[in-house]
């Protein structure tokens, strides 16, 4: 079961922290060259850039410093997989998390969540999919969310944005797979990062207590639960996976 990926090459966006970094570093660990996009190589919750950490075990990794809204930085982290001998595994990892009163969310803030959360995903695909079909194929893998299943007051540009994410992967599934490249959607629960702990504290919160308690697995995820899930889809042990939503919730959301 080792090296899963071995001679694979594979780029992370939002790959410096979080569950970016736990897939990243699941990669290497299999074998995979990484790149990484984002846009700071530090992670958020502290330690050594994840490209480091690679290139210190004696792993192919290089960052890239990448604002997914802006084509020009994503296609230039599709082109650093070049380096390592071209692109096999694209993971749309980049987001944001925000929750505010729908009455209280301004242009602003809903068009950023639209270009981060929905843009950066459809062209970092496109991008992808034109260097896959130079190879013959490869695996797009995107990050949705359970919020991408149902709808969660406070939430609703969020949950546009990654219900948005899970109809495009179907829909991109569909017409890359007779090019040889499968495409599909992870959907996290309550994974405890810097973004449910910081940017929108859900671990600690009455709210987040209350998910918690309705999890039967009796616990919130961790980055490594999700890493887990990329490695397969991004194996060949998914071969046959395409199109696919993989829950990774503990049983919240019981879909």
């Amino acid at each position: 079961m080792d090296k899963l990926l071995a001679g694979k090459v594979a780029l992370i966006t939002g790959g410096s922290s979080g569950i970016g970094r736990s897939i990243a570093l699941r990669f290497a660990e299999h074998g995979a060259s990484v790149v990484i996009a984002d846009l700071q190589a530090e992670p958020r919750e502290g330690g050594t850039p994840v490209h480091e950490e690679v290139q210190a075990r004696g792993a192919r990794a290089a960052f890239v410093r990448c604002d997914v809204t802006a084509l020009g930085e994503l296609e230039a982290a599709v082109d650093a997989a070049d380096a390592f001998g071209g692109l096999d595994v694209m993971v749309n990892n980049a987001g944001i998390f925000r929750g505010k009163d729908v009455l209280e969310v301004t242009e602003d803030e809903f068009d950023t969540m639209m270009a981060i959360n929905v843009k950066g995903v459809f062209f970092g695909s496109q991008l992808a999919a034109k260097r896959m079909i130079r190879k013959g194929g490869g695996s797009i893998i995107n990050l949705s969310s359970v919020a991408g299943l149902q709808g969660t007051a406070q939430y609703v540009p969020y949950c546009a944005s990654k219900g948005a994410v899970r109809l495009m992967s179907y829909a991109l599934a569909d017409e890359l797979g007779p090019k040889g490249i499968r495409v599909n959607n992870i959907h996290p629960g309550l994974i405890e990062t810097t973004m449910t702990t910081g940017d929108v504290a859900l671990f600690g919160a009455e709210s987040g207590e209350q998910m918690l308690q309705s999890i039967p697995l009796g616990r919130g995820g961790k980055p490594e639960d999700v890493a887990d899930v990329a490695l397969y889809l991004a194996s060949d042990l998914s071969r046959y996976v395409t199109g696919a939503s993989l829950v990774v919730d503990g049983g919240l959301s019981r879909f």
